[in-house]
């Protein structure tokens, strides 16, 4: 469990996400977030490990075959086994990771795994707050804006809702990074008119505070100014998958999508 005091009875998102992964830093508050909304998609759990899964082919894709260093990975929850830095050193021996959540824990738990680790850092910002995560001691120290960085908001947009300007943000961050820059972003994603879209986004708005299912079109429009790879914004597990997929058409598949993209 996390370390006593961090606690202040609040969930957030880094926390839940941490429960569907089946990680041991969440209190019993994140627990029962997570418990409702896994009543309400049963899937939530497989569709994490899609969205990690799709995270681990971006970073290794970016890093192994287009030479970018530098990961400044937004909201990134709690570090985990095989996250980011891990996947981009095994590429890039050289590669430089700042995680950035608003989560006090992350800042602690982070700390502690990666103190023997000099080219990555964690960072305590809002992403609201764009300019604060750009301006941050940390970021600074291990970024280099003049050359190409991935921006990574791999799970991390549908926690901000419409009235707090995502599309600022990203178009903050976009403004900011040099040209053969890339932006990773992945999202919940509406199912029509699928109850289960409808419920979940409920559940998150009343529990934490943050929820809004997209459509993949308003999912696109994240990647308005950027060069779109193939294949696109599409289901997480149709991304380049390292292997045949077999659940395409499963709520598990379908309930979350993203894409990768490029700044000219």
């Amino acid at each position: 469990m996390p370390s006593v005091g961090l606690d202040d009875g609040v969930p957030t998102a880094a926390r839940v996400y941490d429960v569907m992964l089946d990680g041991k830093d969440n209190y019993a508050v994140d627990q029962e977030v997570a418990a409702a909304s896994l009543a309400v998609m049963p899937e939530l759990k497989q569709i994490a490990i899609h969205n990690r899964e799709m995270l681990h082919r971006v970073v290794r894709y970016v890093a192994a075959e287009r030479g970018v260093t530098q990961f400044l990975d937004l909201g990134s929850g709690l570090p985990t086994a095989r996250n980011t830095h891990e996947v981009a050193q095994e590429a890039r021996s050289d590669a430089r990771v700042v995680y950035v959540d608003i989560d006090p824990i992350v800042l602690a738990h982070g700390r502690a795994i990666l103190a023997n680790d000099d080219n990555t850092r964690v960072a305590t910002a809002d992403i609201r707050q764009p300019q604060q995560v750009l301006e941050h001691s940390e970021t600074l120290e291990l970024i280099d804006f003049s050359q190409p960085v991935c921006v990574m908001l791999c799970g991390i947009l549908h926690h901000i809702l419409d009235e707090e300007d995502p599309h600022g943000i990203v178009a903050t961050l976009r403004g900011a990074v040099a040209p053969g820059s890339f932006f990773f972003i992945t999202n919940f994603t509406k199912l029509g008119d699928a109850p289960e879209s409808v419920e979940l986004e409920r559940v998150l708005l009343s529990q934490l505070g943050t929820g809004r299912v997209r459509t993949p079109e308003e999912l696109a429009r994240f990647f308005t100014g950027l060069e779109l790879l193939t294949p696109g914004v599409v289901p997480l597990p149709l991304w380049r998958p390292d292997a045949p997929v077999t659940d395409a058409t499963s709520i598990a598949a379908r309930f979350m999508t993203g894409g990768l993209a490029r700044k000219p």
